[in-house]
């Protein structure tokens, strides 16, 4: 990895003590040889893991709503890098969120090896398993959205030898240390996201408080799965987490966002407070009387996205005017916890897996379907397919990061593109190409 990255791993973010609302508590920053002093600094390390992994607190997900815009959305902003999403000009050098996503991304993942590497300071079993879950959680997580984001997608039923992200198991913690790890394939870093998932949900408590928990961990499990189109272990796993984490819908759609602690619809939340974390999806998608940065908001709902509905639903009125422009009311609390995984999503995948599968495990695919309408007052469906199922994802989940991947998944065509062109597969960064001759840019973006 390049130095910088290594460097700031090193500082360990000059770390913040923090509580398990994630509150910040100012402490003297830690050397490595300070850390393995005392092992509770190992959780300190693990909080560091969790308050770099912000960037999927909206700036990623902004970027693949923006990347698989077409003309549901209007970016009105004064950022150049996300009028490149927009317009699926990615440049390999000048984007910043291209390097944000990366950097911190294996910044987080190294304080996650570290904590690995350290689990015998832990003398307490119940701690150190709960340590090593949570490491493995993240480690997945960023795992997960890297390979998803740096290369091309997952082929149901092939070998998916096609380039991924390096696969890095152990941490640096000074620069004689540094390596230059080449990409693994795609195939190898699924197969290493499960093995983390599995792991975790063995390992992690069935509550957690803010943090990750057993469940959070089966539910991410259904998302990779469902990526991969592993349909019965989608099932599987979404129907754990909806029988047995005692999550359920919020009464209203409204009651599913903008709360400032985790909500009984979150199986978890990026944790943001005033004293600590940020909710970008607020900064780009509410206007400035809500905390967003200007009067209109810099991401706008347009007339195409009203096209998915065709009666009564609270969620095509879910939003508000921003100065003569249409603004979603997901996004509406400055310093409100941002969902990563709701329990609207695990119906969903349900309801799609035991369609695809011909099976009716918790629920049929209609009554699932239209128990989830229920909540936002939208009238049933009767003799449902596929495809009233995937157009009840995209009503649910807008705005949430979701469509660019389904996209890939579902091998649709974006803005006239095929699912799998260069363009929609986001560049390595070019200090870290300059940096690692063992790293292989993404078609397209060669110098």
């Amino acid at each position: 990895m390049k130095n910088k990255h290594i460097i700031l791993s090193l500082l360990f973010l000059l770390f913040l003590g923090c509580d398990n609302n994630l509150d910040t508590q100012p402490t003297d920053s830690l050397t490595p040889e300070q850390l393995l002093e005392n092992p509770e600094n190992l959780d300190k390390t693990l909080l560091g893991a969790y308050a770099t992994s912000l960037m999927y607190a909206g700036n990623y997900q902004t970027a693949t709503e923006l990347l698989v815009n077409e003309g549901q959305l209007a970016y009105r902003g004064t950022f150049p890098d996300f009028f490149e999403f927009d317009r699926k000009q990615v440049t390999t050098s000048g984007n910043f969120y291209i390097n944000f996503t990366w950097f911190n991304s294996y910044s987080s993942i190294n304080l996650c090896n570290l904590v690995l590497d350290n689990l015998e300071l832990q003398e307490d079993d119940e701690i150190r398993s709960r340590l090593e879950g949570e490491a493995k959680f993240l480690r997945a997580l960023h795992y997960f959205e890297l390979v998803r984001f740096y290369a091309l997608p997952f082929e149901t039923g092939e070998s998916n030898g096609q380039l991924g992200v390096p696969l890095v198991f152990e941490a640096v913690t000074n620069l004689s240390q540094v390596t230059y790890p080449s990409r693994s394939s795609v195939g190898e870093v699924y197969a290493q996201i499960l093995s983390d998932l599995q792991d975790a949900y063995t390992l992690l408590p069935p509550d957690n408080a803010e943090r990750a928990d057993r469940f959070a961990a089966r539910a991410l499990q259904a998302r990779v799965y469902l990526q991969q189109g592993n349909y019965a272990a989608a099932r599987d796993a979404a129907h754990d987490v909806l029988v047995n984490s005692g999550h359920s819908l919020a009464p209203t759609l409204a009651a599913a966002f903008n709360n400032e602690a985790d909500g009984i619809e979150d199986i978890f939340a990026w944790q943001v407070t005033t004293q600590d974390g940020f909710n970008d999806f607020n900064n780009y998608w509410a206007t400035l009387q809500f905390g967003g940065r200007s009067q209109t908001a810099d991401v706008t709902i347009e007339p195409p996205f009203f096209n998915l509905f065709t009666g009564p639903d609270d969620r095509s009125d879910f939003f508000y005017s921003g100065n003569g422009t249409t603004v979603t009311g997901k996004w509406q609390g400055q310093f409100a916890n941002v969902p990563y995984m709701r329990i609207a999503e695990m119906h969903l995948i349900r309801a799609e897996s035991n369609f695809r599968e011909g099976s009716s495990l918790g629920l049929t695919p209609e009554q699932e379907i239209n128990a989830l309408r229920g909540r936002s007052n939208a009238g049933p469906l009767s003799g449902i397919g596929l495809q009233d199922i995937l157009e009840e994802r995209q009503r649910e989940l807008a705005f949430e990061g979701f469509r660019l991947h389904d996209a890939k998944r579902l091998q649709q065509t974006i803005d006239g593109l095929p699912y799998n062109a260069a363009v929609l597969v986001m560049p390595l960064p070019q200090r870290e190409i300059d940096v690692n001759p063992n790293l292989v840019q993404n078609p397209g973006y060669e110098n």
